[in-house]
């Protein structure tokens, strides 16, 4: 807000202000006090409304709009994609706003004060934020909230919308029907919005999600007419654009049982069942999916990922396989590779065929480990098909778009001392240098550990002279892709992070006239390298 703050006793509309009121979604007495005081005293009261109907936000302030006041109609010029605009839907929608701005600032200027209406409020979803963008800077603005059509159909619906730490996720219904199961399939609960004849590509994600059964359509939340029923009993044909539907999140403590019969083991193979049949367990697939581009996912990995029940994964790793029919997506957070490891170890005991992604290769500082770790933490788990899906390595893709830099023999190591102390990250450093290996180094620098990349080039720095060629790779194969060439002793840590490789050549790797390096595959016979392990024989 510019200009006046909204408090006590600042009840009427001021001369050439402009105000955007929400007057929430369809009930007058879920109108704010605030916004109804300056309604009733505005001297212009704006509303946007489609060209075949009138204005639902004015139908919702009628009674507080005075007999002779001046109104202003927004008729928008297109309510749908359909325009010989030469710029579009968007284009056409772009005038009209500028436009309306136009309207708008003769009022202002004049010295009268405008409110403009918008059904819920006036920053979600609404018109009126477009107009508010061009007027800002000119005339003193305030925007009053309101009630959105979200909060009053998720009361509609009187189920719990979010519990604890739930994510909810508010979408509109015009996104590809792919793209809106995905995001479906990645939040606890969800708000639909937009529908229409978006409604029949809503239902179908939902469905692809797993979450058809639990959505909720709403339909004249809060005003007459209201309709709640399940989102798998509505009849498309019916639904009008401002409908919501609503996903709750689940009730955890009604769904433990639920859960704990489902992730229960079944009797081990061989063994009968409950209905004599023997019973099988499902297989743990881990799979690598390269260091970013879907080109580098190998077809065995596709395969995979197309058949499988269930991914678990890291949240950005499962946000990168596709979400489709019957496939139930697990997202966790960074760090609790072991948890994500028994996760899929119980959802196979329980008969499923479940993916384990991990970015790059999954058997290089990946899940495959993790896996197996977790399946030596109980005898149960033993039984279970792991299936290891190998990956290009993002050391490897470094390497690629450097030339051939880890063209010879090479050290892969991990600069992050969470799983292993320092102390032997500096012992293995040491060790690489003297034995002349090329090094990639993983997890190079991040905001919990900015110090230790420059440690580790403080050993370099005393065991390998400073003209060594280094690299450092960001974002390789996706956007944003750079490499940038040096040596060791000019490397700046600073402009190191967790989307960087940082590759260490060795004696002999070299730079083309082109900026390409690589690493000969040969070493000659009698190397001027200092031996491994240095001589105490002084004689």
């Amino acid at each position: 807000m510019t200009g006046s703050v909204a408090g006590a006793g600042m009840d009427r509309a001021e001369p050439g202000h402009l105000y955007g009121v929400g007057v929430g979604p369809g009930d007058p007495g879920l109108i704010t006090r605030r916004a109804a005081a300056l309604v009733a005293s505005a001297d212009v009261v704006a509303y946007h409304r489609a060209a075949h109907r009138p204005s639902t936000a004015r139908a919702i302030a009628a009674d507080l709009i005075r007999d002779g006041i001046v109104e202003e109609p927004l008729v928008y010029p297109v309510t749908t994609g359909t325009t010989d605009h030469p710029l579009g839907y968007y284009g056409a929608l772009a005038d009209f706003y500028d436009e309306c701005a136009t309207r708008f600032r003769e009022h202002l200027q004049a010295g009268r004060s405008v409110v403009c209406l918008a059904e819920g409020d006036p920053l979600f979803y609404g018109s009126f934020m477009y107009v508010l963008d061009a007027l800002r800077p000119e005339f003193p603005t305030e925007v009053v909230p309101g009630v959105t059509a979200m909060a009053a159909a998720s009361a509609a619906v009187g189920v719990g919308l979010a519990r604890h730490e739930d994510t909810v996720t508010v979408l509109p219904g015009t996104l590809p029907v792919p793209e809106l199961a995905r995001r479906l399939a990645d939040t606890d609960a969800a708000v639909i919005m937009k529908l229409g004849r978006t409604f029949a590509g809503v239902r179908e994600a939902l469905r692809q999600a797993g979450l058809l059964s639990r959505a909720v359509y709403v339909e004249h939340a809060s005003r007459s007419g209201q309709r709640v029923i399940p989102v798998a009993d509505v009849d498309p044909a019916l639904v009008p654009y401002m409908s919501i539907v609503v996903v709750p999140g689940r009730d955890l403590r009604a769904d433990a049982a639920g859960r704990a019969a489902a992730l229960a083991p079944t009797p081990a193979v061989g063994e009968p069942g409950a209905d004599g049949e023997r019973a099988a367990y499902g297989t743990v697939f881990v799979v690598g999916l390269g260091p970013g581009p879907e080109r580098w996912l190998s077809p065995e990995a596709r395969e995979v990922l197309g058949r499988v029940s269930h991914v678990v994964g890291y949240g950005p790793y499962v946000a990168r396989v596709p979400q489709r029919d019957g496939l139930t997506r697990l997202p966790s957070g960074n760090t609790v590779e072991v948890d994500r490891g028994r996760q899929a170890l119980d959802l196979a005991l329980a008969g499923h065929d479940v993916a384990v992604v991990s970015g790059g290769d999954a058997g290089v500082f990946g899940m495959a480990a993790a896996v197996f770790e977790a399946a030596a933490t109980d005898e149960s788990y033993a039984a279970v098909p792991v299936h290891v899906v190998p990956g290009i390595t993002a050391a490897h893709a470094a390497s690629a778009l450097a030339g051939a830099f880890l063209g010879a023999d090479h050290a892969l190591i991990s600069l992050s001392d969470r799983l292993k102390p320092w102390s032997v990250v500096e012992a293995r450093l040491r060790a690489a240098a003297r034995a002349d290996l090329a090094m990639a180094f993983y997890n190079p620098r991040s905001v919990s550990r900015p110090d230790q990349l420059g440690e580790a080039l403080a050993v370099l720095r005393s065991e390998l002279p400073g003209d060594r060629v280094v690299a450092i790779a960001r974002n390789v194969g996706r956007d944003g892709e750079e490499l940038t060439v040096t040596t060791l002793s000019q490397l700046d840590p600073s402009t190191v992070d967790m989307s960087c490789l940082v590759l260490i050549g060795a004696a002999s790797t070299r730079v083309t006239p082109t900026g390409r390096v690589w690493t000969p595959r040969w070493v000659p016979s009698r190397s001027s390298h200092p031996p491994l392990v240095a001589s105490d024989d002084s004689s």
